[in-house]
C-alpha cells in the first residue's frame, strides 16, 4: 500500500490531537508515516503508532529550534524523497500552512489548504473544503506532483489502530535558507486552562452584546462549565474587551468544534466565515431578526446575562 507523510505537531514529544487526526484521514488513502522534528521527537513514537503510524521517522537539531519553518521544509523534503508518498498532509495552523506551502514549491506539487475532509480517488486522494464563508462546499485534488494537503483541526475523529510505528532516523541536510531567520527570544503564551481554540471540541463565543470586558466572566463561566475555549467576535476585540488572539472570524482564527455556542453575537458574515463549519450551533441573542439565527441549529431569544447563567448552573448541577 501506498505510504503518506504525516507532518507531526508535538510539544517536547507530546503529541497534539490535530496530529491523530491526519492518522485517521491518512489511513484512508495508504499507510500514516508520521515525521517527528526536533527535541522529543522520538518520545512521539508510543503514540504515533497506537494510533497507526507504521513507521515514524524522527530528526533532532538545534536548527529545528533556533531558527523559522526552513529546517522543518528541508526535513519534509528529505522524508518525501526517501518514501515516495501519495500525499502529505500537515496540520492547518498557521505555521503548517506555510510549511506546506514551501513544501509545494519545493517539490513542484499543488496544495490544498483548509480541507475539512479526505477520501482515496482514482486518480489521487480528493479532499472536501469550505469556501466562501461555507457557502459552499468543493471537492479538490492535486493534479501535478505529490499531494500536499493542510487539514483544519476537528475534521476527523481520533481513532485508535495500533501498527508497528518503527522509528527510523531521518537524514537531513539543511539548506542555505534554513539559517536566515533565527529565534532570538520566545515568551510562554499563559495558560487559562482552557483548551486551545482552534482544537476545542466546544467552543463559547462573546459578541458585542456582551458589552464590557468585565461581562466577558459570564462566558468564561459557562465555558469552564463545559471544558470550552472562549472565543470572541470581532466587534469584541476590537472594543479591547478580549485578546485578539481569541478572535473568530475572518480576521481571526477559523473553528470546526462540535458544537459553538454564541452569545450576544448578531451573526455577521466576517464571523460567519470563522465558525461555520462548525458541527452544532447554538445562539443566544434578544434580537429575534439577528442574521445568526438563519444558520443555528438551536436558538434562543433572550438576553444573555439571563439565559447564559441559568444554562452554567443547570450544566454544573447535571454534572454534579
Amino acid at each position: 500500500m501506498a505510504e503518506v507523510l504525516v507532518y507531526v505537531d508535538h510539544v517536547d514529544g507530546a503529541v497534539r490531537k490535530p496530529t491523530l487526526e491526519l492518522l485517521t484521514l491518512a489511513r484512508r488513502i495508504g499507510e500514516p508515516v508520521a515525521v517527528a522534528l526536533g527535541a522529543g521527537a522520538g518520545a512521539t513514537a508510543g503514540t504515533l503508532a497506537e494510533h497507526g503510524a507504521v513507521r515514524v521517522l524522527t530528526a533532532d537539531a538545534p536548527e529545528f529550534a533556533d531558527y523559522l519553518v526552513v529546517p522543518k521544509v528541508d526535513a519534509l523534503q528529505a522524508a518525501h524523497e526517501a518514501t515516495s508518498p501519495v500525499a502529505v498532509l500537515v496540520p492547518s495552523s498557521a505555521e503548517g500552512k506555510e510549511i506546506a506551502a514551501r513544501l509545494a514549491v519545493r517539490i513542484g506539487s499543488g496544495i490544498i489548504t483548509d480541507a475539512v475532509d479526505l477520501e482515496a480517488g482514482e486518480s489521487g486522494p480528493v479532499a472536501t473544503q469550505s469556501a466562501f464563508a461555507a457557502s459552499f462546499t468543493t471537492r479538490s485534488r492535486v493534479s501535478r506532483g505529490t499531494p500536499v494537503i493542510t487539514v483544519k483541526p476537528n475534521s476527523a475523529p481520533v481513532e485508535p489502530a495500533p501498527a508497528a510505528g518503527a522509528v527510523e532516523a531521518l537524514p537531513v541536510s539543511f539548506s542555505q535558507q534554513a539559517t536566515g531567520t533565527k529565534v532570538t527570544a520566545r515568551t510562554p503564551r499563559e495558560s487559562t486552562g482552557r483548551p486551545e481554540l482552534t482544537e476545542a471540541a466546544i467552543v463559547v463565543s462573546g459578541g458585542r452584546g456582551v458589552n464590557g470586558a468585565e461581562n466577558f466572566a459570564v462566558i468564561e463561566a459557562l465555558a469552564d462549565s463545559l471544558g470550552a475555549a472562549v472565543g470572541a467576535s470581532r466587534a469584541a476585540v476590537d472594543a479591547g474587551w478580549y485578546p485578539h488572539s481569541n478572535q473568530v472570524g475572518q480576521t481571526g482564527k477559523s473553528v470546526s468544534p462540535q458544537l459553538y455556542i454564541a452569545s450576544g453575537i448578531s451573526g455577521a458574515i466576517q464571523h460567519r466565515a470563522g465558525m461555520q463549519t462548525s458541527k452544532t450551533i447554538v445562539a443566544i441573542n434578544k434580537d429575534a431578526e439577528a442574521p445568526i439565527f438563519d444558520l443555528v441549529d438551536y436558538g434562543v431569544v433572550g438576553d444573555l446575562f439571563q439565559v447564559v447563567p441559568q444554562l452554567t448552573e443547570e450544566i454544573k448541577t447535571r454534572k454534579g
